[in-house]
């Protein structure tokens, strides 16, 4: 599975519901499972973003639809990033393949 890192911000109606409902944040953890992705690791933010989450995914197109599933619901801002482990990182740079041979 590919990693990406999704930015989010909230909007006035996101955090409206955040505030009301704060298991929301889980709920929707379980719709990106239920997508075929898997959130490895998230936190809460100051600053730019509100949030910052390890997303794991199968492929470019089932993150592009997370990010258009949950963007729809003017609830939050997403930025959506491909991310690569720094040990693939510096295997690509050295004219290595993907898998280390």
């Amino acid at each position: 599975m590919a990693t990406y890192i999704m930015l989010s911000t909230l909007t006035d109606e996101g955090r409206k519901t955040l505030k009301e409902r704060p298991e929301r944040l889980k709920e929707v953890n379980k719709e990106l499972e239920s997508m075929g992705a898997r959130v490895v690791a998230q936190y809460a933010c100051l600053g730019g973003y509100d949030f910052v989450n390890v997303i794991e995914a199968p492929t470019n197109e089932t993150m592009s639809r997370i990010s258009m599933e949950l963007g729809a619901r003017g609830t939050i801002k997403i930025t959506t990033l491909p991310a690569m482990e720094i040990n693939s990182f510096v295997e690509m740079l050295q004219g290595k393949s993907a898998g280390g041979s």
